[in-house]
C-alpha cells in the first residue's frame, strides 16, 4: 500500500504553508520575524509552483 502523498496533495500543503507564512509576515512584531516569514512564504510559493509544473508534466505523460 502506497501512503505517499500525491503531487496535488503536496501542492495544497505548500499553498497552505505559503498562506500561513504570509499571514504571519503581516503580524510579525520585528523586522527579523517579518523577513523570516517572508522567506518561508517565498520558499513555499516556489515549491508550490514546482509542484504545479510537475502535475502538468504528469498530466502530459498520462495523455500519451
Amino acid at each position: 500500500m502506497d501512503d505517499d502523498p500525491t503531487t496535488e496533495e503536496l501542492r495544497i500543503q505548500q499553498e497552505r504553508r505559503e498562506s500561513a507564512e504570509r499571514g504571519a509576515e503581516e503580524k510579525a512584531s520585528t523586522e527579523e520575524d517579518t523577513e523570516t516569514h517572508r522567506r518561508r512564504g517565498d520558499k513555499a510559493a516556489y515549491l508550490r509552483e514546482k509542484l504545479e509544473e510537475r502535475a502538468e508534466s504528469e498530466r502530459s505523460e498520462s495523455d500519451r
